[in-house]
């Protein structure tokens, strides 16, 4: 092949390399609005119903656990005597039992995530129960409390695993897309700008940015009349 002909050649294997990361990129996107949507309907009758007047919301933080950034997370957590819900990577409790036990004796709800972070649509009936078991069990082993929840990677689920799985799908409300901007300030920005009573916020506490937005938006909406919650508070019928 001629030089020109390889330059040819690379500049379209870029071009179709490029394409394909924009599209899992938006396919990401679009599954994250449409599970925050789904939530959002599922939540609503849970804010009207909010006793007292009181403004409840729910810190929810996915990916962990992570050693150095979740231990942080739990020590400013109970600093502030928060309750969050933690959905855990099945894989990554190994090295970590220390910390997932600390969650739930804080008082914390933990949940699953799956054990490799996976898209379970995707996967045979089989494949996912698997996922789902392997990381409830590793959770189990280290807390001792049966995991009733789990937030399903990209919010992709169906029915199928609701008969296969007893466990409660948990969506969210507010998605600041933590993992993509990196950035405090701009994190802050996003959950106040659309949190309100009854909503469920998205982080990720694998990211030292997530962990100190997180010290933020609590203290301004503690200051502000808000109460932590755990998720299943906001889900109960």
């Amino acid at each position: 092949m001629s030089k020109r002909g390889v330059t040819i050649f690379l500049t379209v294997l870029l071009a179709i390399c490029l394409i394909g990361m924009e599209q899992i990129k938006s396919g990401r996107e679009k599954e994250s609005l449409m599970a925050e949507a789904k939530q959002r309907s599922e939540t609503d009758q849970a804010k009207e119903e909010g006793a007292d007047g009181e403004k409840l919301v729910a810190l929810t933080f996915d990916d962990g656990p992570h050693g150095d950034s979740t231990k942080r997370l739990l020590e400013g957590l109970k600093e502030r005597d928060v309750k969050a819900t933690f959905f855990l990577i099945g894989v990554s409790i190994e090295g970590n039992e220390e910390l997932v036990n600390q969650m739930a004796q804080d008082g914390h709800l933990v949940g699953s995530h799956t054990f490799h972070h996976v898209q379970l649509t995707k996967l045979s009936l089989k494949e996912a129960c698997e996922e789902i078991t392997m990381t409830n069990e590793a959770i189990k082993d280290v807390t001792g409390q049966t995991v009733e929840y789990i937030r399903p990677p990209y919010g992709s689920w169906n029915s199928k695993l609701e008969c296969a799985v007893n466990m409660h799908e948990v969506g969210w409300t507010v998605d600041p897309r933590d993992w993509d901007v990196k950035n405090t300030e701009t994190i802050v920005k996003r959950v106040l700008a659309d949190v309100k009573d009854g909503s469920i916020i998205l982080l990720h506490d694998v990211y030292d940015t997530s962990v100190e937005a997180a010290f933020q938006i609590v203290d301004e909406l503690k200051a502000e009349g808000y109460t932590f919650v755990t998720v299943d508070r906001l889900l109960i019928d």
